[in-house]
């Protein structure tokens, strides 16, 4: 196997290692989950903490999920087309909701994963700026501001971290999307009218 496809089986393992047990999973846990033995790690990375970087680089590239944005399209309402956005969104927020804690203890000084968060967030609202894009003229922010605003929505409603407190945790993917879009407000129901007999 080429070093670079080695590298990827070893990242591809610990992932899943990593969301369950954090950094205290072992490289014994992860040699039996690629397959391999435990010294083969070290053939690729000089390190435990080096190998656990690296899968979470992985984790939180948000390219992927920049893609998939970009592949739901503007053909449908925009209603639904941020439905579906927002479910994607979460789903991968859900994933990683473990690994929260783990730059904190491995990469707290670690200037290029901090500056690809930060990337990652740029492409996300990008790409979430390009499927509102097409209703700019119904809405009283820009596509840009508005994407912000749903992204704090999304991560509020599932990372204690970005301030997800009470009621916030239970908001599903549609009232996330309704809150964006029609506020807090209760609509008051509407009665069909009746019509007065002469």
């Amino acid at each position: 196997m080429a070093p670079e496809d080695r590298r990827a089986a070893l990242i591809a393992a610990t992932l899943p290692l990593l969301r369950e047990y954090g950094a205290a999973v072992s490289t014994r846990q992860i040699a039996e989950a690629a397959g391999v033995a435990e010294g083969t790690i070290f053939g690729v990375f000089p390190d435990k903490a080096s190998l656990l970087r690296a899968t979470l680089m992985v984790a939180f590239d948000s390219r992927p999920a920049a893609e998939a944005l970009a592949g739901i399209g503007t053909r449908a309402e925009l209603r639904a087309r941020l439905s579906e956005a927002v479910a994607m969104l979460r789903k991968g927020m859900r994933a990683n909701a473990n690994l929260m804690a783990v730059p904190k203890q491995l990469m707290a000084d670690d200037a290029e994963f901090f500056e690809q968060i930060m990337e990652g967030r740029r492409l996300i609202v990008d790409g979430l700026a390009a499927l509102i894009e097409p209703d700019r003229d119904r809405l009283r922010r820009s596509p840009q501001a508005t994407a912000q605003l749903l992204l704090v929505l999304i991560a509020s409603s599932e990372h204690r971290g970005f301030g997800r407190i009470g009621e916030f945790g239970d908001l599903d993917d549609e009232e996330i999307v309704s809150v964006l879009l029609d506020g807090l407000l209760v609509r008051p129901a509407t009665t069909p009218s009746t019509e007065s007999s002469s």
